[in-house]
């Protein structure tokens, strides 16, 4: 058994990430997984854990968790008519091929190399968040046929690699091709669980020596960060939700890029050894 010590650290910490991501989900729409990565690294490496798949357990683990955030989300945003199941149809099978060859590729990287993915897209999302204008359009409607063959996966697998679910990169994607940002928002989280259970399932099989597993780890996913996580987020999310609506989120938005984009480049630099 672990050392009770250290399991108390460990969900302590666990908690306040779980309490915060579910606070800036809830106020910002940004999906949890793109705080969790990196917040699970530093949380594990500050209690000891390392080794060369670490970032493949924080990549999991962030995954796992966004099947229940995805799910719960999906059915609120379809109690109200948000979701546009045309489109997620359409695009799922797609979106699952590209997670599934996300873990393979993952399971093979180093630590390292997978600390300086998430800094490098990291930085473009950061950016786009920041510096992003409503009115950019690259279409008129969501591409079908050959582009959506080819965008589909591409999102599946870079979201895997980072660990995220379908917010950081669909939402974007669909209001650039004219979509309203409530229906974006609603069906990007159809798209969370297309890239979440199939990668999950993978990342259950995958290998990892016990000297650098935290306690209570199921092939690469931690079931201490997962369980506390989610209960830390049905909590704040709520009150998020409430703050958004008291505040305007747009400045707040924008000093979220800045702390993204200082996350990711932290995290390129040290995969980087500066």
């Amino acid at each position: 058994m672990p050392d009770t010590s250290l399991l108390l650290q460990m969900s302590l910490m666990l908690m306040a990430i779980g309490g915060f991501g579910g606070i800036l989900a809830g106020l910002l729409g940004v999906g949890g997984g793109i705080v969790l990565v990196p917040a699970f690294y530093y949380a594990f490496t500050t209690l000891g854990y390392g080794g060369p798949q670490l970032m493949q357990i924080c990549v999991a683990t962030s995954l796992a968790t966004i099947i229940v955030t995805s799910v719960r989300s999906v059915l609120s945003h379809h109690k109200k008519g948000a979701v546009d199941w045309h489109i997620l149809r359409g695009w799922a099978p797609g979106i699952a091929i590209g997670a599934v060859a996300g873990v393979s590729v993952a399971a093979n990287l180093s630590s390292t190399v997978l600390q300086a993915v998430f800094g490098g897209l990291g930085i473009i999302v950061g950016l786009y968040l920041g510096f992003g204008r409503d009115s950019w359009r690259l279409g008129s409607e969501m591409p079908k046929g050959v582009t959506r063959a080819v965008l589909s996966p591409i999102l599946g697998f870079l979201s895997v690699l980072m660990g995220i679910g379908g917010g950081s990169f669909g939402v974007p994607m669909m209001t650039l091709y004219n979509s309203p940002i409530h229906r974006a928002v609603a069906t990007a989280a159809g798209f969370g669980i297309t890239i979440a259970v199939p990668s999950v399932i993978g990342f259950l099989f995958l290998e990892i020596a016990p000297e650098n597993r935290p306690p209570f780890t199921v092939g690469a996913v931690n079931l201490v960060a997962f369980f506390i996580v989610i209960a830390m987020t049905l909590i704040t999310a709520p009150l998020g939700v409430r703050l958004a609506h008291a505040m305007d989120a747009k400045p707040l938005k924008r000093v979220f890029a800045a702390f993204l984009t200082l996350i990711a480049l932290n995290m390129l630099r040290k995969a980087l050894g500066w």
